[in-house]
């Protein structure tokens, strides 16, 4: 899988997940629903379409339909499923706004290395998961970067209150 995205650009990657989203939400996608998504000119996705087909990503022919291949699916699919992991971080652990989460996303989205990912995925689920970080946790950052100021006073009193939870050992 590596491999075959090593030979996308940004791009060819936004048009890949933009043709999943178009046969997902409307059976089909046409040149002018990409042109429109990717608001750029037809011209641009007629060129687009053509190095994605002799690439193997679709199924292309003017005029026509065009559909993903089983390894263009894969692609699309892993390119989407970051995005997803991305937006889902930005909005819900660090309250981007989801306009700005999804355009930031979409940028992210094309240079996360897998590792990374799955280190951001393991931190999400420690997140909601852990006793130890979970709901408090994520109230208290989220707290923390809406004042604008760190207030050492509380944050010692919070320390104190965790340490006295522990078990002694």
């Amino acid at each position: 899988m590596a491999e075959k995205r090593a030979e996308l650009t940004e791009s060819m990657e936004n048009y890949l997940e933009v043709i999943l989203d178009l046969e997902t939400t409307h059976k089909v996608a046409r040149a002018k629903d990409i042109a429109d998504r990717l608001k750029v000119q037809r011209g641009s996705v007629t060129g687009a379409l053509k190095t994605l087909q002799k690439k193997g990503f679709i199924n292309y022919e003017p005029y026509s339909y065009i559909t993903l291949s089983p390894t263009g699916k894969k692609v699309a699919k892993e390119i989407s499923r970051r995005h997803q992991i991305i937006e889902d971080f930005l909005t819900s652990v660090l309250r981007i706004d989801p306009e700005t989460a999804s355009e930031t996303a979409c940028r992210m989205e094309h240079a996360i290395d897998e590792t990374t990912l799955k280190r951001l995925v393991c931190f999400i689920d420690y997140l909601h998961l852990c006793p130890r970080a979970g709901q408090d946790w994520l109230k208290s950052f989220i707290n923390y970067c809406e004042s604008g100021d760190i207030d050492t006073d509380k944050c010692r009193e919070c320390v104190a209150v965790c340490q006295e939870s522990l078990p002694k050992s």
